[in-house]
């Protein structure tokens, strides 16, 4: 009788181990390769659509939509960070299939139904962490810290001018002027900036801005590092709270929790959510609680998924290896 606790394939000494790791870490590498290229190729747009969030919460503070770089080479190194970040997970189902291929064959055959079961888990939980983390907490987060820093103002004072003063007028456009002439000023209103034409009649126009800003005494511009360094935190911390569902899963199937016990410890289950959240995210009151109540809603996925995939069910039955072993 085949016995279901016989790993797959033929024994393998340490050296060959090691010949097949390395072969698996050179073809994982060079599958890795293409990618890179499509990410560099892509890098400058995956910082403008990681920048929205942001420079929408600016617009509606009535702040500049610009970001500040410090140093000539800070826009090139976060792009090549970004690139290669893009590039690590568009890239990790492949580099996943590879670690796959080297583990299986030492692996029984229910510990592979357990591994199919949570890697496609795994893959599809980082993903909706990023998006809820994009399309969600990014624009609330970046909305509560830019309001709060334009409420801390200091309003111009109002006079009543002089008799014979006259204030100069700048059209306020919905665009730039298609022609317009030289030193002609205007107000470009999507863009919030007051353009001048400085190039000589005659010749194409050249047009200078300067950003227009609401009246207040904190006037913010992120940082271009610190604004990237801060996502990439933030993307690593929900991507680890995210796998919640696959820890309880695999604590399930290992006997150290039990489902109808675990499930009376709500009360505890939520305190250990807050304290996870304040752990993985800033110090501010917004992000945790929005971090927090995913895990736990998390939790309980994991508990009816435990439910509903108990490790007995895993396991192949007598009959069933029995029924194999007629059909080799």
């Amino acid at each position: 009788m085949l016995s279901t606790n016989k790993p797959s394939g033929d024994a393998m000494s340490f050296g060959d181990h090691l010949e097949e790791l390395r072969s698996r870490l050179i073809v994982a590498l060079l599958g890795l390769i293409p990618i890179l290229i499509l990410a560099l190729l892509l890098g400058r747009k995956l910082m403008e659509i990681l920048m929205l969030p942001a420079r929408s919460s600016l617009r509606e503070q009535g702040l500049p939509e610009t970001f500040l770089s410090t140093s000539p080479a800070e826009s090139f190194a976060q792009y090549i960070k970004v690139s290669l970040l893009a590039t690590v997970l568009m890239g990790s189902p492949w580099l996943l299939y590879q670690a796959w291929l080297f583990i299986a064959p030492g692996l029984y055959r229910h510990e592979r139904r357990f591994i199919h079961i949570l890697l496609p888990l795994s893959s599809v939980l980082t993903a909706a962490s990023a998006c809820f983390m994009y399309f969600v907490l990014l624009p609330v987060i970046l909305a509560f810290f830019m309001r709060f820093g334009t409420q801390i103002s200091e309003r111009g004072s109002q006079i009543v001018e002089s008799p014979g003063i006259v204030l100069p007028l700048a059209p306020v456009l919905g665009g730039d002027p298609s022609e317009p002439s030289s030193g002609a000023m205007w107000i470009n209103e999507p863009l919030r900036q007051l353009r001048v034409n400085v190039a000589p009649e005659g010749k194409p126009p050249e047009i200078y801005g300067m950003a227009l800003t609401r009246d207040t005494g904190i006037v913010i511009q992120p940082r271009l590092t610190d604004y990237f360094k801060w996502l990439t935190v933030m993307g690593i911390g929900f991507a680890l709270a995210f796998q919640t569902p696959v820890v309880v899963l695999l604590l399930g199937w290992a006997g150290a929790i039990d489902p109808k016990v675990i499930a009376k410890y709500r009360k505890h289950a939520i305190l250990g959510a807050f304290v996870i959240g304040a752990v993985l995210t800033p110090p501010d009151p917004v992000s945790q609680p929005l971090l927090s109540i995913p895990i736990y809603l998390l939790y309980e996925l994991g508990l009816v998924l435990l439910k509903i995939l108990p490790a007995k069910k895993l396991f192949k039955t007598e009959s069933e290896i029995l029924e194999e072993q007629g059909e080799d």
